[in-house]
């Protein structure tokens, strides 16, 4: 038996014994070390999204400990990052790179027991043989566990980068400075744009600059905008990334950005959520209004090496490690930040 945070529903977590998983041929068992907390766990969780049981997390790196028949890939004893989703690669969307959009990539194939759910805020996971053998990342000798975990929510952004494509001369604005808002920001920054970052967090602003922000304010103070103005000569932002889920945070995207600039929706993943727009704006104004979701497989080794090299500093991002037991915490303190809390990481193996 092993220990899980295991969702019942109701918006409930109840941390219990459940039976370690099973693995069959082409699949490994890992025991995890660490996870981190993602907000679209939050969601479903929070909203009651999917039926229960399940056991949620999918930031996950931990130890080989069982391999079965067939896997040559990785062995017993290494450390591993592993991505719950990966494509198949022969499809209509895969042919045009649209990976989330496809079929085996939306199926889930890590799991601790129940329905597959990502499995990570337990003390080992199932990870399944098509994720052994495109989807796992070997982590080098010294990269601790935490830090490793940032190897998915990295790809996450890169490939919103990527599909962005800020260029040097460019002036990006990235509203909300959370961790993937910070992690756009290191991004951008590399890519040599000047960055123009909004928080309501002091302490956010502050690392936002740190790690690359050209200028960090509050969304509310109206030096934001026109800041943004007067950097580009009166024109507004080239690209616009939304980074957070906030009223009226699209329609301050628009305001501050010029003509044909390229505006990204990447926290917008609730249907429930509305947004009434100027079609003007868009039309006249020859905006192009975009989404981005999720990882790109492309992507997966160059975000690993970003991680793992030091690259992006997101060891900054890290404000709270956990134990199982301390997961509600966890939780609640990721839905309603605080000025010091940023990325908090569950370590499974841990005891209060």
């Amino acid at each position: 038996m092993m220990r899980a945070a295991v969702y019942r529903g109701n918006s409930t977590i109840s941390v219990e014994p459940v039976p370690i998983p099973e693995i069959g041929p082409g699949e490994i068992l890992v025991r995890v070390e660490a996870c981190g907390i993602c907000h679209t766990d939050l969601k479903k969780i929070e909203y009651n999204l999917l039926t229960p049981p399940r056991i949620y997390g999918h930031e996950t790196a931990g130890v080989v400990v069982k391999t079965g028949a067939g896997v040559n890939s990785v062995h017993v004893g290494e450390a591993v990052v592993a991505f719950h989703h990966i494509p198949c690669r022969n499809c209509f969307y895969c042919g045009h790179k649209l990976y989330a959009q496809c079929a085996t990539y939306k199926r889930v194939g890590i799991t601790a027991g129940f329905e597959p759910a990502g499995g990570g805020f337990s003390q080992y996971v199932r990870v399944m043989d098509w994720i052994v053998r495109d989807g796992v990342e070997v982590i080098p000798e010294g990269v601790p566990f935490d830090l490793a975990t940032f190897v998915e929510p990295v790809n996450t952004c890169l490939k919103a980068v990527a599909q962005m494509d800020p260029q040097p001369n460019e002036t990006v604005a990235i509203l909300g400075q959370g961790p993937i808002g910070l992690m756009f920001t290191m991004l951008a920054h590399r890519s040599g744009a000047r960055v123009f970052a909004t928080d309501t967090f002091l302490a956010r602003r502050v690392l936002s600059q740190k790690v690359g922000a050209e200028r960090a304010l509050d969304p509310r103070d109206p030096e934001f905008e026109s800041s943004v103005w007067q950097a580009t000569d009166g024109r507004g932002a080239d690209l616009v990334i939304v980074a957070v889920s906030a009223k009226g945070i699209v329609d301050q995207a628009m305001k501050i950005s010029r003509p044909g600039a390229r505006i990204l929706l990447f926290a917008q993943t609730s249907h429930k959520e509305r947004i009434e727009l100027s079609g003007a704006d868009i039309c006249m104004g020859e905006r192009t209004l975009c989404g981005a979701y999720s990882a790109s497989v492309d992507l997966q080794h160059e975000s690993a090496r970003l991680v793992f090299s030091g690259e992006l500093p997101v060891h900054e991002l890290i404000s709270h490690r956990i134990s199982l037991d301390d997961i509600r915490y966890g939780i609640d303190l990721a839905l309603h930040p605080n000025e010091q809390s940023l990325k908090i990481v569950v370590q499974p193996q841990r005891s209060n």
